[in-house]
């Protein structure tokens, strides 16, 4: 992964310096943009670092099937990227070794690219790993479970207290049970054992 460098006056003629020279559209690219004081009269200066998507991907999909050929596991790898965001979405014959569990493994494989990429190139990049669109439909589930214990609730008027779930988890039952009316929630409990109480208005 080559990080490219462009100086200039100002963002619009560096950026435009970047992609005229690295013949691609700003989609193409992850920027970063730091601007510096030179000289006596403390003239700004515009810095561009730059990192080609199609590098980092080829980077990662390399790393991720050198990382599970060593778990013993031969995968298939789709790659899209979706706004800014890379996702890897692996197939194999033994999903749930990759999978692990509750998706404990998944969010390794994810942990480890997203901090061997800072690590090489200090830049902050969304990348999403996930098997068989596992983590989709697992977030399905979560939000139908929302919805069916909500009407239970209502129902009953009795308040239902669901598994722990991770921060993101959560947000998605509050965002879930916020579009019925006449129940609400709450989250309480300690990382990482936090959940989510849908109670009666």
């Amino acid at each position: 992964m080559k990080i490219y460098e462009y100086e200039g006056k100002n963002i619009e003629e560096v950026t435009e310096k970047a992609l005229l020279d690295l013949d691609l559209e700003e989609a193409d690219v992850f920027i970063k943009e730091t601007e510096e004081e030179t000289g006596i009269f403390k003239t700004k200066k515009v810095k561009l670092e730059v990192l080609v998507k199609k590098d980092v991907l080829k980077f990662l999909k390399e790393l991720l099937l050198d990382i599970v050929s060593k778990m013993g596991l031969e995968v298939n790898i789709e790659v899209k990227v979706r706004d800014n965001q890379l996702r890897f979405n692996l197939y194999s014959d033994n999903n749930s070794i990759l999978i692990g569990k509750g998706g404990k493994t998944i969010d390794s494989l994810q942990t480890i690219l997203k901090h061997v990429v800072s690590n090489k190139t200090h830049f902050y990049i969304n990348i999403s790993v996930d098997v068989e669109d596992y983590k989709e439909r697992k977030l399905d589930r979560i939000k139908m479970l929302a919805r069916n214990v909500s009407r239970e609730v209502l129902s009953t008027g009795v308040e239902a207290k669901l598994d722990s779930m991770n921060s993101y988890e959560r947000r998605l039952v509050h965002e879930e049970v916020s579009k019925i009316d006449g129940v609400h929630t709450l989250s309480d409990g300690v990382e990482p054992n936090r959940y989510v109480i849908i109670k009666a208005d």
